[in-house]
């Protein structure tokens, strides 16, 4: 994964910068999202390795993109085509999504439950990340009956394990050494 993010790195921060420079940051974003959709697509992956030239495999792109990407999107399409890159264009919105988040003072946090949380858990739990990162935090909640009780909260490098079992597991941990 790192040699993908490696490659794509230089197409979404290009991608990226052109979209601050015009305002276009949601719509690039929903470019690169169908992009990215388009080039996991089983038909489409055969075709992506080699298979045609890379102004027909850029051609073919672009029209079953159709509306989907504008002109600006279509040069990506065919610069990525010409250096055989169509492939990492998952990681390429990926990628732009990471600097979007960054760019907006946003992270996106993901909260593991052993049980549902309920709206007012949910704000506290917001409420407090905001406070310690200093940006505005969007949470993905999830449950995990594994947990027992608790949350695991992960937030870009940031892990808060307040989950019974990881407790249990660093008890056991101390146990044993």
């Amino acid at each position: 994964m790192a040699e993908l993010s490696t490659i794509a790195r230089p197409y979404a921060k290009a991608a990226f910068d052109f979209a601050i420079e015009k305002n276009a940051v949601e719509s690039w974003a929903q470019m690169l999202s169908f992009a990215a959709q388009v080039s996991e697509n089983e038909t489409m992956k055969p075709l992506l390795s080699g298979a045609l030239a890379s102004n027909q495999l850029a051609d073919l792109f672009i029209k079953v993109c159709g509306e989907q990407i504008n002109e600006q999107g279509q040069n990506l399409i065919k610069v990525m085509a010409e250096n055989g890159r169509l492939e990492v264009l998952p990681a390429v919105y990926e990628l732009f999504h990471e600097f979007s988040n960054e760019w907006a003072k946003e992270v996106e946090a993901n909260v593991v439950s052993a049980t549902e949380l309920s709206a007012e858990q949910q704000q506290q739990i917001s409420a407090s990340l905001e406070k310690r990162l200093t940006r505005k935090v969007k949470l993905n909640c999830s449950v995990d009956a594994s947990l027992v009780a608790g949350v695991i909260i992960t937030a870009g490098d940031l892990v808060i394990d307040g989950s019974v079992s990881g407790k249990l597991n660093r008890l056991s941990d101390k146990l044993q050494s």
